[in-house]
């Protein structure tokens, strides 16, 4: 993808470039108190899995050894709360979105579960991360990196912040080419979810996007490729229930 284009897709409009993030910014501020029940819509409850299957995959450390993670687009604290509730007292974890309502979401979640004193919430753009150099052990993203306006610049970011011998993991949509499951998820996406939204949450536009968001994705093995362009290495993708989320991983080596 190239750095320097004027336009860029939200949902399937072109939009200029630079009014890509207050758009995106504007579905968040309308779903943040029900974030957690967005996600439940769009996946069938299922995300909590996937969610899960990646802090297996992070495997943070079970000691009293510092290890600083990064959860980007986390403001609730969703991946977060699940890595610190596995791993040690050593863990620490920044939840940095570009949403200070879904921020404001996650810390009353922090003090509720005791999380407080090892959690900070940054508000933070991912094209524009506010750290040193080197600073994280790892960094976590799932369901943000596709509402980034310019995703190759994200995972420079990334890149940039994460110590030799980090590791990036990152859960997104992804499209299944399953015979029947294909036209099944096609249908409950755009006919069901927006319905669903209209009717739960009083809002079928904002659910439109994020059904329309995961199709403008690129396909898994494309964006591996760009994950590799950013300077990672080992990179590799695992395809979770018949295609319909991708866990993409990659080192800095």
């Amino acid at each position: 993808m190239p750095t320097d284009r004027t336009e860029t897709h939200f949902g399937f409009r072109r939009v200029p470039l630079q009014q890509k993030q207050a758009l995106v910014d504007d579905v968040f501020h309308r779903v943040a108190r029900r974030y957690d029940l967005m996600n439940d819509l769009m996946s069938g409850g299922l995300h909590r899995a996937w969610k899960d299957a990646l802090i297996s995959r992070l495997r943070p450390p079970k000691n009293d050894r510092l290890f600083e993670l990064l959860d980007l687009a986390g403001g609730t604290g969703d991946v977060a709360f699940r890595a610190l509730a596995v791993g040690g007292f050593g863990l620490r974890a920044t939840i940095a979105d570009v949403n200070g309502d879904m921020l404001a979401v996650g810390r009353e979640r922090a003090e509720g579960r005791g999380f407080a004193g090892r959690t900070d919430f940054i508000e933070a753009n991912a094209e524009a991360l506010p750290f040193p150099e080197k600073r994280f052990d790892a960094v976590t993203i799932a369901f943000g990196i596709r509402n980034v306006p310019r995703i190759e610049i994200a995972l420079g970011e990334i890149f940039r912040v994460l110590k030799p011998g980090g590791r990036l993991l990152c859960l997104e949509f992804s499209s299944t080419e399953i015979p029947g499951l294909d036209t099944l998820y096609e249908l409950y996406s755009f006919r069901l979810i927006p319905e669903i939204g209209r009717v739960v949450a009083g809002d079928a536009e904002s659910y439109r996007y994020l059904v329309e968001s995961i199709r403008q994705f690129p396909r898994p093995e494309d964006f591996a490729a760009m994950i590799r362009k950013a300077g990672f290495s080992r990179v590799q993708w695992t395809a979770m229930s018949g295609g319909i989320v991708a866990l993409h991983s990659g080192w800095r080596l």
